[in-house]
Order: structure tokens, then C-alpha cells, then sequence
């Protein structure tokens, strides 16, 4: 039923999706792909909110009161992406209480998710927002192996700084500092192995 309403696009890295100010009239639901949500400090630097991958949707939470959105979206790789207009939503919506259920609990994950970001911003201590950043993109990226937990990333150390409040050069010494402990291991520049994620667990707790 949702399929009938839906429309496909595909988008390029780095390819705008919305940004704020446009008119939120619609649900965008990652097929597949990825894409990130960010916004600007005040001082001008980008702030990653979230990052979105196959299965993910955004924009529901608007439909539900007319708004615009206050924040941007930008594929992060080659990303396909359906839409669903405000009136298909409804429609769809009042006739199935189990989809809005599933968008309550998806409000639920997020402000949980909002609440840790503050969290690793509000923090002052950059090993644990590294590591607390390295184990949060593990539900995106990660996949385990014999070798660790896998990160295959699309996002580079800038946009890595971005999510957690420091500059590129202090996420790039704090990661090389990371591997020479042992904890994690790299492969190129997009490829991280997390080596010994109770340890960064442990580094977490110690920066509470």
C-alpha cells in the first residue's frame, strides 16, 4: 500500500537532498546508500545530527503538524531515496495504527539519540567522545569478523570531528593514539577495525 504513493530518486555523494528551509511535505525513506543530517553551529561549522542508512526514514515527525525543515540532508554515497507526499501519509497512517506506532518508537530511539549527542558534545574529556563516536557508528558502518568489528565509512575525519564536537586534526592524533594502543587498526582511509571494543567501553565509563 505505502509503495502505490511512493516516488525514486537517486543522488550523487554529496548531493543535496532537502535543506532548511524547504517545506517538509514529505517522508524520505533510505532504500539504499546513506545520508547525513546536519546543521550549522553558530561559528559556522557543520554539526552532524544523525546519520541515516537502508531502512531509515526522515521527515514523519513533520508531516505529523506543517513545518520546514531546520536542518539539511546530504547523501553520503551513491543513495536512492523514495518520497511519500503528506496526503499519501495520512492516508496511510489513519488506516494503519501499527505505522504510527513504528514512527513513535522511532521519536523514542532519536530523542535517545539526541540525549547521547549532547552528551558526547557536552563531554570534555576527547578520548571518550572518540571512543563513544567510534562504537555509535558501529549500528551504520560496523560489521564483526574474525579481525574486529569492521567500520566500512563513508564519512571522512573531518565529518567524523563533526559529529563529535573537535576538529579534524584532533580526531585524526586521537585515532592514530587509539592505534598505536592497540584498540583499533586501520585499512586505507575509510576502513577502521575496532580491536578491542571493551576498552573503549572502558574509556567511556572513565570520562563520565
Amino acid at each position: 500500500m505505502i509503495s502505490e504513493g511512493v516516488a525514486f530518486k537517486s543522488y550523487d555523494k554529496g548531493e543535496m537532498i532537502f535543506q532548511t528551509g524547504d517545506k517538509a511535505d514529505k517522508l524520505f525513506i533510505v532504500c539504499s546508500g546513506r545520508m547525513k543530517i546536519y546543521n550549522y553551529t553558530i561559528d559556522g561549522r557543520e554539526q552532524i545530527l544523525y546519520i541515516y542508512s537502508k531502512g531509515d526514514f526522515v521527515g514523519a515527525f513533520n508531516l505529523m503538524k506543517e513545518d520546514e525543515y531546520k536542518y539539511n540532508a546530504v547523501a553520503l554515497e551513491q543513495t536512492r531515496i523514495s518520497t511519500l507526499t503528506k496526503s499519501k501519509f495520512d492516508e496511510i497512517a489513519l488506516k494503519n495504527p501499527t505505522i504510527t506506532l513504528k514512527i513513535l518508537e522511532k521519536a523514542y530511539e532519536r530523542i535517545r539519540w539526541a540525549e547521547d549527542l549532547i552528551t558526547r558534545l557536552t563531554t570534555s574529556n576527547v578520548d571518550g567522545k572518540v571512543a563513544n563516536l567510534l562504537l555509535d557508528l558501529i549500528d551504520d558502518f560496523g560489521k564483526i569478523t574474525d579481525e574486529g568489528i569492521v567500520l566500512e565509512l563513508s564519512i571522512n575525519r573531518e565529518e567524523m570531528g563533526s559529529y563529535t564536537g573537535i576538529s579534524r586534526e584532533t580526531m585524526t592524533r586521537k585515532l592514530n593514539l587509539f592505534k598505536d594502543s592497540g584498540l583499533i587498526e586501520f585499512q586505507g582511509n575509510k576502513v577502521i577495525i575496532i580491536k578491542d571494543k571493551k576498552k573503549l567501553d572502558e574509556i567511556i565509563n572513565t570520562s563520565d
